[in-house]
């Protein structure tokens, strides 16, 4: 039928049939909007958070202390610093002798140590010995007791002091004196009788000591001396 009129597709139906068309587009459109995101990702900015402030502590309540979080990063600790050196050398002290001999007193030493010297023994004389002797000998005995005496002789040529020791294990002494001569000092203690010379002995001269005992139970003592010297007639 040469006499029907031929339609003409629509624009919708051409796009449809055309899928490279479609295609296109899609690329279109996604480029367009990414530079949309691209252009708002750029103009948008960022705000730093606003320090939150601190709680208020309500009356009467305690207030509660915020613990801050912990830093992520240590305080870098700051080493000493070391005092400058001194740029003049120090001045060293001579020490003295005597500081030197202390020190080498007190720390020990190598070389081996004289031995020290002895300083020389001081040699003590003895007394000289009395130049008075005493005999003991025994007066008269009674019921309870008895007199002795001790001849007391200088046999040196100068006047010389005196003392008699008597020593007996028991008793007591009644009495002492010398015969025709002064008197001297007499102590009894212990059982020991005691008489020093008033005044010295004459050379060549002797005196009589005489004295009283009682209840000894002997008329022999225990120790007779004259001037740390022993008796004779014992």
């Amino acid at each position: 039928m040469s006499g029907t009129r031929r339609a003409r597709p629509s624009s919708g139906a051409t796009i449809i049939s055309s899928p490279w068309i479609v295609v296109s587009i899609g690329v279109i459109v996604m480029v367009v909007l990414l530079v949309v995101a691209l252009g708002s990702a750029r103009g948008r900015r960022t705000y730093a958070e606003a320090p939150s402030e601190p709680a208020m502590p309500l009356p009467g309540l305690p207030a509660v202390a915020t613990s801050s979080p912990p830093s992520s990063a240590a305080a870098p600790v700051s080493s000493p610093r070391l005092p400058p050196r001194p740029t003049v050398p120090p001045i060293r002290s001579t020490p003295s002798p005597s500081a030197s001999a202390a020190t080498a007193s007190r720390s020990p030493s190598l070389a081996p140590s004289a031995s020290p010297t002895s300083p020389p023994a001081l040699l003590i004389e003895p007394p000289p010995s009395s130049p008075v002797t005493g005999r003991y000998g025994v007066v008269s005995t009674f019921h309870g007791g008895f007199i002795g005496e001790v001849l007391l002789v200088n046999t040196g040529d100068t006047p010389s002091g005196w003392t008699v020791t008597l020593s007996f294990s028991r008793g007591r002494l009644a009495s002492s004196w010398l015969e025709g001569a002064e008197q001297g000092t007499a102590s009894f203690a212990g059982g020991v009788f005691t008489y020093r010379s008033g005044v010295d002995l004459a050379p060549r001269a002797s005196v009589r000591l005489r004295f009283h005992f009682e209840r000894t139970g002997t008329t022999r003592p225990t120790r007779c001396t004259v001037d740390a010297e022993g008796c004779s007639g014992l």
